[in-house]
């Protein structure tokens, strides 16, 4: 069985369901049905998400599981936050320049530093 494409393979705009039909009694249903938030989302992402759900929201368990380093698999899920429609983080990071996240994003993906160094160095430079 496939999912649902969101997005028309032309113009790329948005897919509106509109007839429903039950496989059992031949049923049918018309009109304009809503998606459900989740359906924008790859095979991938969704099997990041139920894997994100089994290990309890903790990507420091994922790690192990996907043989990633943390800073990749935050990553995979802030694409996962934005394709939902969200911007992530928009007041985490007050205060900090772009070229100042880059730079802790970067030491933390080299591992120069560790994720409780990374969060200080960001309370400083949000404190000052």
């Amino acid at each position: 069985m496939h999912h649902t494409p969101s997005t028309c393979p032309v113009c790329s705009g948005e897919l509106v369901v509109t007839s429903l039909r039950c496989r059992e009694c031949d049923t049918s249903l018309q009109g304009r049905f809503t998606s459900a938030p989740f359906s924008q989302l790859s095979e991938e992402q969704l099997a990041f998400v139920e894997l994100f759900v089994r290990n309890e929201g903790k990507l420091t368990r994922m790690e192990a599981d996907l043989g990633l380093s943390y800073p990749t698999i935050r990553n995979r899920l802030l694409e996962i936050i934005r394709t939902l429609g969200y911007e992530p983080g928009e007041d985490e990071f007050a205060g900090l320049s772009e070229d100042e996240r880059k730079q802790i994003v970067n030491d933390l993906e080299r591992g120069t530093i560790t994720y409780e160094e990374a969060m200080q160095r960001i309370q400083n430079i949000q404190g000052s």
